[in-house]
């Protein structure tokens, strides 16, 4: 946590010494402030290659960016990679986890997927031949590819190097094989030197997979050198702002501190409820549920703040012990400063608000509750739903106690 912040403190600084050092060794730096900034690099670099085709590892920040509708519109095919991410592509869904795409997915449902793009018939009992399959299928895309386009789990300033972690191999084919590699990195995953990066990776597969270290972890610093067996022989790597610079400095900076393993997702109780494609966000989880209005809106996303128990779970599995917590309710806040919530919410929360200050009047209102609410209430349950409440999931208020826990105390009850 300490690493990140003093990252964090100076980044522009960092960010200067990234882009020096990698420009030396030969990478394209590119600056994006917005996510159509981003798209239309990626565009210009694809259109200059004539680019048909490309390759893509698993990347959050194509997510954010929308980087597969962008190229189809354009007449360029993008192909996933990563097996899970390959799986919803073919599936025409979004990503439900950050680090397990398809976690939603049945073996079952796989095994439709793949027996229509291969013509065969497959079972989802039969593994070692779904996963055959996908090897022959994406093994080939990688010799066509005339692009390889990746994120970065983080950029290591005092020497202009990217690095990639992954289990299957992907990542580092699409940065090896096709004749160009492009990365787009959230400018906030800067490590300052190899010692702080060193701590975030001993941090990032234990947190995210359980393992000591993930199977691949590429150090990739430049194109590839005369000598070298393989490689691209044109590397760009994109900066993505995209609104991350405009928190640094506010209650929620701590937030670009997240270096995205999911462990809050995987302990927070409304994630394993609601699944991922309920967020209605690249990002899901706690950390979905902050980053997402920051980034994209809080009147697009201000349900999100509220998609929480803040039981504290996702802060005390979160290796940076990022307060998630703490700025769900900030942006709760937010939201009641700026009004976004909806008219009757607001109204309903100042009558709660003005009740409160006056025991007087709330015992009054309580007292013609308790009235009221009789030919609802069967046993400790009101089967009134009101307005409020969502009628189809039938959710109800409890009813009112006869006693309130006042009178319980004044009458020696408890």
């Amino acid at each position: 946590k300490r690493i990140r912040a003093a990252t964090l403190a100076n980044l522009a600084e960092h960010l200067q010494t990234f882009e020096q050092k990698a420009t030396a060794v030969g990478t394209h730096v590119h600056w994006a402030a917005t996510a159509e900034d981003a798209r239309q690099i990626i565009l210009g670099i694809a259109q200059r290659r004539g680019a048909k085709l490309i390759t893509k590892s698993k990347s959050m920040a194509t997510e954010e960016i929308k980087l597969n509708d962008a190229l189809e519109t354009h007449g360029i095919e993008p192909v996933e990679t990563d097996l899970g991410e390959w799986i919803i592509q073919l599936a025409d869904e979004p990503p439900s986890h950050i680090i397990a795409p398809a976690i939603h997915q049945t073996k079952e449902q796989v095994a439709e997927l793949f027996s229509e793009i291969s013509g065969e018939t497959l079972s989802g009992d039969d593994i070692p031949t779904l996963t055959a399959v996908a090897r022959r299928i994406l093994r080939q895309r990688f010799l066509d590819a005339d692009i390889g386009v990746t994120g970065g789990n983080m950029l290591i300033a005092e020497t202009g190097t990217l690095v990639l972690v992954e289990n299957e191999g992907n990542a580092r084919l699409s940065t090896s094989a096709p004749p160009v590699h492009i990365a787009l990195v959230g400018l906030e995953k800067t490590a300052r030197t190899w010692d702080d990066a060193a701590v975030w990776l001993s941090l990032l597969a234990r947190s995210a997979t359980g393992q000591p270290m993930s199977i691949y972890t590429s150090f990739i610093t430049g194109p590839a050198r005369p000598s070298d067996p393989d490689g691209p022989e044109e590397m760009h790597i994109i900066l993505l702002d995209n609104g991350r610079v405009d928190l640094i400095g506010t209650p929620y900076e701590e937030a670009l501190q997240c270096i995205r393993c999911g462990a809050c997702l995987n302990a927070c109780p409304v994630y394993r409820e609601a699944g991922g494609h309920a967020y209605g966000s690249p990002y899901s989880g706690p950390i979905g549920a902050v980053i997402s209005p920051l980034l994209f809106g809080l009147e697009k996303y201000e349900a999100l703040p509220h998609a929480s128990s803040l039981c504290g779970a996702c802060k005390d599995v979160c290796p940076a012990r990022i307060d998630l917590p703490r700025m769900l309710l900030e942006l709760r806040k937010d939201e009641v400063e700026r009004r976004i919530l909806p008219w009757r919410e607001r109204k309903a929360e100042e009558a709660v608000a003005w009740l409160m200050t006056s025991e007087q009047w709330l015992n009054l209102a309580t007292g013609i509750g308790r009235i009221a609410q009789r030919p609802w209430v069967k046993g400790e349950e009101n089967t009134l739903v009101p307005p409020a409440f969502a009628p189809d999931l039938g959710r109800a208020l409890p009813a009112l106690a006869p006693k309130s826990f006042r009178q319980m105390w004044r009458e020696g009850e408890v």
